[in-house]
């Protein structure tokens, strides 16, 4: 069976994708193959003929300046920084995003990011550690380091942040 995809349908659907969101180029084939796989399920065709067609698109994206990972590893590192995620969270968000490590790593390094002052915008957010009522802070304390550890905040940092309870 014939499928309808081609190389315009993909830079069309591209472009409106972008028009919604922000993406990396690793995103975007992401994207692209999802709904190359929707419509060759439709059509009967097979998904990995269509393989370099969305290569070409993305190509043609990151050529025509749609798509620049630098410039979305920095603006989702600062997003990402300043809802006081720790410099790890972020590292494996970018990753996740398909950001290249040595452009994740120019973004973080760009960006001021501050684990301290994090920890304690976490802990104030979701009302741990020195952010509870003084009667329940003790018997908390193990569940609030585990809550920040999980969060992506190193142990030491975690401890240190909670034990503030005591203080």
């Amino acid at each position: 069976m014939r499928s309808d995809v081609d190389l315009a349908y993909l830079k069309r659907a591209a472009a409106a994708y972008l028009a919604r969101y922000a993406a990396s180029a690793a995103q975007l084939e992401r994207v692209l193959e999802r709904r190359v796989a929707k419509r060759c399920r439709l059509s009967g065709a097979d998904p990995a003929d269509h393989a370099e067609t969305v290569k070409a698109a993305v190509a043609f994206c990151v050529g025509a300046g749609l798509v620049d990972d630098a410039a979305f590893a920095a603006g989702r590192t600062a997003t990402l920084a300043q809802r006081g995620w720790p410099e790890r969270r972020i590292r494996a968000a970018l990753a996740q995003k398909g950001v290249a490590r040595e452009t994740a790593e120019a973004a973080l390094a760009g960006a001021e990011i501050d684990d301290a002052a994090a920890a304690r915008r976490f802990a104030e957010r979701r009302r741990l550690g020195p952010f509870r009522p003084p009667g329940v802070r003790a018997e908390k304390r193990d569940k609030d380091i585990a809550a920040m550890m999980r969060a992506g905040f190193g142990f030491e940092l975690a401890r240190a942040t909670i034990g503030r309870a005591e203080a």
